[in-house]
């Protein structure tokens, strides 16, 4: 039911309102302001925007060009680009000397807040609540509640349109939600708690991406200083690098989307199985730097007190006490030999990726919202979810469409096309004309 703390009505009918505040509606916030006609606002709980702040560790950049930014690939000539930021932060000729296509992620949330501090229809600290379509004789509109987190004051909005951008959330297995936050957490939350990593004598780090991968790499810099003992498992066959290849990359294009899209969905469930390493996976430079860090800390016959073991799975996880001091063990299983091992840690780390959700939001749209088999939305190639009602309101969905448009969902690089494809739609123009050609090979064949 709507929330009875309603103190204020928006009489205007906006034209779109965006659900969360993360790199893809910030973009289309941004290249809205292209198309002074449509009228949006956008809310994020947040105070501020802030991009994975618990994983923006020094050393660390995109896994894109600094092109992936928010309107370059729709528009270089937006006043919103990366290079723009750095001219107006006078660091135009030190990225320049720079000479790298990849940037530092810290850099980049703060170009991001750079972005967000010049949008006025970017409201943050404002909680979307529920959200209800209503048809009427004359219009059909969605009625919108949201809450400003500090004060509870609520106000109803309408508007024709809704684009949902919460992004996704922190995965973590249900068995070890229960457990101590300060002891056994996501790598999400890895620099809030780097302190206690700092007076553990025992360190565990679950997962085999990126982020597992980082979070490791940051715990090896700092073991001699510290001197706790550092493990790292993962369930996966090995440590294993993401596909980086020129052709590979070519997956991440509007021609992969469009081709996706038109697989049977039996198909794309199938497909997307396979293509882990694609979007999975660690960059061959942050494997060689564990590498080389390892190897010199092993010179002249030194010891070091570091395991890493591929193919094992945690089953379980229980507290314990022991000489005073509480620890944490973890019952194992090696997949490949089929044996069960215990494990001591005092600190356990899990880099087990982030699922995306359905937002609680929208609850008052569940009959309104066509749905798959595995309830999950069915999106037209536009990104507008598929409705069980004739109305012209539209509902689009950003970075939760990996089922139906493919890997490229959640990448940076193609936040801006579509974006593009959303503006033109919401305006009826092609305000960003969009390729359809943009990569050398043909990912189908065309039909006879």
């Amino acid at each position: 039911m709507p929330s009875q703390t309603t103190t204020q009505t928006d009489p205007s009918l906006l034209d779109l309102v965006g659900v969360g505040i993360g790199p893809f509606n910030l973009g289309l916030a941004a290249m809205l302001t292209k198309v002074p006609g449509i009228k949006a606002l956008f809310f994020e709980q947040k105070p501020q925007f802030d991009w994975h702040p618990g994983l923006l560790l020094e050393g660390t950049t995109l896994q894109v060009p600094f092109f992936a930014d928010l309107v370059t690939m729709a528009d270089p000539t937006s006043p919103y680009t990366f290079l723009n930021y750095l001219k107006k932060h006078n660091r135009l000729y030190h990225f320049y000397f720079l000479e790298r296509f990849h940037i530092p992620r810290r850099e980049y949330n703060h170009y991001c807040q750079w972005v967000a501090g010049q949008l006025a229809h970017c409201r943050f600290g404002q909680r979307v609540t529920h959200v209800e379509w209503v048809k009427e004789d004359k219009q059909d509109y969605f009625r919108i509640e949201v809450t400003e987190v500090n004060s509870d004051t609520t106000v109803e909005y309408r508007a024709k349109h809704l684009v949902l951008g919460v992004g996704s959330t922190p995965h973590l297995h249900p068995n070890f939600k229960d457990l101590p936050s300060d002891d056994v957490f996501h790598s999400a939350k890895f620099l809030h708690r780097r302190d206690r990593c700092r007076k553990a004598d025992s360190i565990t780090v679950i997962g085999s991406g990126q982020s597992a991968a980082e979070v490791f790499y940051s715990l090896l810099q700092e073991q001699n200083e510290v001197g706790y003992r550092l493990d790292w498992f993962t369930r996966s066959s090995g440590f294993f690098p993401m596909e980086y290849s020129k052709l590979g990359l070519e997956h991440f294009s509007p021609d992969y989307t469009e081709y996706f899209h038109s697989l049977p969905q039996e198909k794309r469930d199938s497909r997307i199985q396979k293509q882990d390493l694609l979007y999975k996976g660690i960059s061959a430079r942050t494997i060689a730097d564990i590498y080389d860090l390892l190897y010199e800390r092993t010179t002249c016959g030194q010891q070091i007190p570091v395991r890493l073991l591929s193919q094992t799975e945690v089953q379980q996880l229980e507290r314990r006490d022991q000489e005073g001091k509480q620890t944490y063990r973890l019952t194992c299983l090696h997949k490949e030999q089929e044996k069960r091992f215990a494990h001591e840690s005092e600190v356990v780390i899990f880099a087990t990726g982030y699922q995306h959700n359905i937002p609680g939001c929208i609850s008052g749209l569940k009959s309104l919202i066509r749905w798959d088999a595995e309830n999950r939305y069915f999106v037209k190639r536009d990104y507008r979810l598929a409705l069980n009602e004739q109305t012209d309101c539209a509902i689009y969905v950003q970075n939760g469409e990996l089922h139906t448009h493919g890997i490229g969902a959640p990448d940076l690089g193609l936040g801006a096309y579509r974006n593009s494809v959303i503006i033109n739609a919401l305006s009826n123009q092609n305000i960003y004309p969009v390729s359809n050609r943009n990569v050398f090979q043909q990912f189908g064949v065309s039909p006879t």
